[in-house]
Order: structure tokens, then sequence, then C-alpha cells
């Protein structure tokens, strides 16, 4: 083990219940076990999501217990694992190097800047999936303890992925949002029945529904069949079910079926020339945290709405694209992203309620769609309401109706990505007979994977993105909390970023600098930050 010499306490934000956070300057720093590793926080960048934990704290999907693919054993030997109701240390968009490592750690060594992929999906909790900075402490402090048994994926991939000392920490760390905008295009849906999964068939007479034209995965045919009247599906047991298959057009079982989608679940819906007639009280939240997926068809074959799920949810030739909420920090990182796509046709719509945020994402986004011969608009939707249907929207912010208003505005084939994490037990009535007709899918993904992260590290380090442009604001220790409080109330366009070692320094929006620091505001290009405005606020804020 390297032992270094290191300081006894840091300062950390702590979440210590609903709504409470607490600077404590005197948190210990403690010195890596056999299998951990010691990390000292370079940056970190504040998202919507600590928000969200902030507001559910151990009610939240990912800060529950690990519920597998780990010992209690090990886990009991990880002081930075705090489930449930123990305090926590919110933040995730992190850029890190390594100051110590335990006797048995073999895959991470002392000195290496990294990045951290912090989406644990293999160390699912009973909503979702564990992650750094929720069930085990993230970033906002000085200091942060990780164990090697933890951050190495099954086949062997690390988490902290290693980045060179040539970009500036915010460039980086803001790889992880990034890379989570990433997911929601490239990842892969299931367009089958699920092998070795428990299919649920609910007919009026399911003995004579045949399964023979309906698609299976390569790997095999589900391992069970479970026919059904509808009836007799309250009796089943919730979230049990890989797919299922309701003939049918009943809102009172729809809305029984949809508490028994597992997690993954598919539930594909053939009304037989009939209409729901009413909307559906549908699980929205779990669409984003369970990726679960609602298809259909307005006729009788049930194969036809297994052709409706695509590949992935990446942008198509001539999709009109509405990002809603695009002017916060996650909706320009959708807008500048669909610009520099190269899908041909595109039309990018960007809608907020705010003038002044649409007025930032304007000036950051123009360019890329004059390079890139992209039609784009931007729309206050208080004051002029979208007057068309469109094939593709993107919601930014966890508001049900959202839902409900992309149904009704969409054109055949839309794609509804719920990237807002709607939280997860909540349910909306849906219109599932336009959904239906219109042949809409409803996708979520919830953090991203170390392919995503690397994807987009490399853009950042050919120069083909530089996500810089993101930063609004930058931050010590003291204005930590007034950051996410700027969150909360959307008051910064785009991302705050926190630098923990400046222990007294507050928050401070880019276009105000120069008043704090005019040597940092004047090494800014074209007011956007830079590596070099990063090291002068190092430099001056450390002395101050």
């Amino acid at each position: 083990m390297s032992n270094p010499t290191l300081p006894a306490t840091q300062y950390a934000l702590q979440l210590v219940g609903p709504g409470q956070l607490k600077l404590n300057p005197a948190k210990p720093v403690v010195p890596p076990g056999p299998h951990q590793v010691l990390a000292r926080i370079e940056c970190v960048s504040l998202c919507f999501s600590d928000l969200k934990l902030l507001k559910q704290f151990d009610q939240h999907p990912r800060k529950g217990a690990v519920a597998r693919g780990i010992s209690p054993q090990v886990l009991s030997e990880i002081p930075s694992y705090v489930p449930g109701t123990q305090p926590t240390v919110p933040g995730h968009e992190v850029t890190l190097r390594i100051v110590a490592v335990g006797p048995n750690v073999k895959h991470h060594k002392v000195g290496e800047r990294c990045i951290a992929q912090t989406d644990y999906r293999d160390l699912p909790t009973a909503g979702s999936a564990s992650a750094f900075g929720y069930n085990f402490e993230g970033a906002l402090q000085e200091y942060v303890l990780m164990d090697e048994r933890v951050i190495i994926d099954p086949a062997g991939e690390r988490f902290l992925i290693p980045v060179s000392d040539q970009p500036a920490a915010a460039a980086v760390a803001l790889v992880e949002p990034w890379a989570c905008v990433e997911d929601s295009y490239v990842n892969v849906e299931r367009q089958a029945l699920k092998a070795g999964g428990r299919l649920l068939v609910v007919a009026d007479d399911p003995a004579r529904v045949s399964l023979d034209s309906l698609p299976c995965e390569p790997a095999g045919k589900p391992a069970e069949v479970l026919r059904q009247t509808p009836g007799q599906v309250g009796a089943l047991a919730d979230q049990s079910f890989d797919d299922i298959l309701y003939f049918g057009a009943s809102k009172a079982v729809l809305e029984v079926l949809n508490d028994k989608l597992a997690a993954r679940g598919i539930i594909n819906i053939v009304l037989g020339g009939k209409r729901i007639g009413a909307p559906v009280n549908v699980g929205v939240g779990r669409i984003h945290y369970g990726m679960t997926r609602w298809i259909g068809t307005t006729g009788s074959n049930p194969a036809e709405p297994y052709n409706t799920i695509p590949r992935t949810c990446e942008l198509r030739n001539g999709d009109s694209f509405v990002v809603v909420g695009a002017g916060g920090p996650m909706g320009q990182m959708h807008v500048i992203r669909a610009l520099c796509s190269g899908v041909p046709n595109l039309t990018v719509i960007g809608t907020d309620m705010d003038d002044a945020r649409l007025a930032s994402l304007q000036k950051k986004a123009e360019p890329f769609a004059k390079a890139n011969g992209v039609a784009l608009q931007m729309v206050n939707t208080v004051k002029t309401p979208l007057p068309g249907k469109y094939s593709y929207f993107a919601l930014m912010a966890p508001v049900p109706a959202l839902v409900s208003n992309s149904i009704r505005d969409s054109q055949p084939g839309c794609l509804i990505n719920l990237f807002a994490g709607i939280p997860a037990p909540t349910k909306h009535e849906l219109d599932l007979d336009t959904y239906i007709a219109n042949r809409c899918f409803m996708l979520g993904t919830s953090g991203s994977t170390i392919d995503d992260m690397k994807i987009v590290l490399k853009k950042v380090t050919a120069d083909r993105l530089n996500t810089n442009c993101s930063v609004d604001a930058v931050s010590g220790m003291a204005g930590a909390t007034a950051g996410i409080t700027a969150v909360e109330n959307r008051t910064l366009a785009g991302k705050i970023v926190v630098y923990p070692m400046l222990h007294d320094m507050g928050l401070i929006p880019l276009v105000d600098l120069h008043q704090h620091y005019p040597t940092v505001a004047a090494k800014l290009v074209n007011g956007q930050w830079t590596k070099a405005a990063e090291d002068e606020l190092l430099r001056v804020a450390a002395k101050a």
C-alpha cells in the first residue's frame, strides 16, 4: 500500500435526511483497507439527480441496499457503503486522482487520474441499481474511498476510467452526464420475448392463444408461460413477469397488469379492433428506473407490435426532434448532440418556459446548427404552444403530464424519451389508444455504461466535443449547497462545477467571474470555461 501523508479530516457535503444537507468541515478521511482505493476529488459537477436524491433520500431507488451481486461480508468491509437512512455524500460527475491503495488492489495505482462510471448495474437494489453518490458515497468531498470489488465489473472492466492530464478537470468530469445522454440513444432495446423469462398470457380464452408467431431472443424461448383469464391476474405477484401479452381493451385489467411487469419487462396490448376508451394509469416512473416498455396493436396479430421496437433509439432521418426543457443543463446536451449527430434532414426544436435559458442555449447551439446545416428553433411554450405533431420527444423534466402531451402531439412511429427520471412509484393516466394507434414507443434509461463513457471521452480527447460549453458556474465547498438550490430553482442554464479543495469559495456564475477573479475571467473564451481558466482559478482561489 502507498502511504502518503493524508489529512485526518476533510470538507464534505453530507445528505443526512430528506432535504437535509450538511456541510461537514471535519469528516474523517478513512485510509484504504486491503481491497480499497482512496482518491482525491479534483472537481464534481452537480446534477438534477442529486436534487432527486435530496428530496427522496432513503426512498430513492438507488439509495436502497444492494440486493445481490456481492456478498454481505464484503459490503460490511466498505465504510463508504451507506444504504437506506445512513448519511451519504452526493455527487457523481467527477474527476479524481488516486492517492492511496490497499495491499490487495490489483487494477488501480497511485497517481492515476480518472473519471468514474458511477452506475453499478450488476449490483441491483430493490428498485433500480446501486450507484456512486447514492448508496455508495460520492464526490462532494475532498477524498472518496472506493472498493475494488465494487468498481470492477464482472467482465473485468474498470469503473474508474483513466484520463490524461491534458483536459480540464471540468471537461472530463462532464463526460459522465454526456454519457447518460449518449446511453439514452444507443441503449440496445429488447425486440422479442425474453429467453428464459416468464411470460404471462392474458385473454378471455388463454388456452387458445398461439405463441408460434411471436419473436424470441436467439438464446431461446421463455422458460415459463402462464395463461390466465383477466379475472385471475389480480392474485399474481407484482413485478414478476418479463413479458405480458394481453388480448383485450379493459382499462381496469391494464392497470392491474401494469403492476405485474418486472424490471426491463415488455407489455404487449392486442386490442383486436377494440378501443380502451379511457386513459390508463401507467407506471411512468418505472419506464426510466425500471426500463419497462409498452407496445401494442389495434389489430389482432400479437407479433406485429415487436416491429415497433427500435434496436436503439437513435435519431432518424427526417425526425422532428423536440427537447422539452431544453434550456437546462441536460437539455442543452441533448440539443447539441442532435445538432452534431450527422443525421440528415433533422429539425431540432428546443422548448423551455424561460427566455433567458433559451437565449443561453441559442448562443451555444446556433454555431453547431449552422456548421451542420440543421434547422434549429427555440420556443417558449408559455408564450407559444407547440403547433404541430412531432416524431421524437426528449423530456428533461420529471413531469408526468409531459408524457401525456407527447402522446397527444405524436406522429406515427414517435419515440418518447423519458430522460428525466420521474420518481419510480409514479403512475399517470395516458391515452393508450392514441399511443397504440400511432405506434409510439416510450423509452427510459438510467445512468450510463462504461462503453458510453468511452465513446464520449474519445470525442472530448479528439476535440470533437467541447464539454466545457456546458459549464455555467463554478464553486468551492462553501457554495455547493447554493449550487444545488440553483439546480432546483433552475436559475442557471448550464452545469455547476464544484472544486472541493477550495473550501471557502462560494457559487460564482461565469458571467460574474470578472467581479471576483478577473484574471480567471480573462481566460474564458467566448464566455466559456477553459483549461486555462481552471488552472488560474485553482492558483488564485487557493490563496484567497
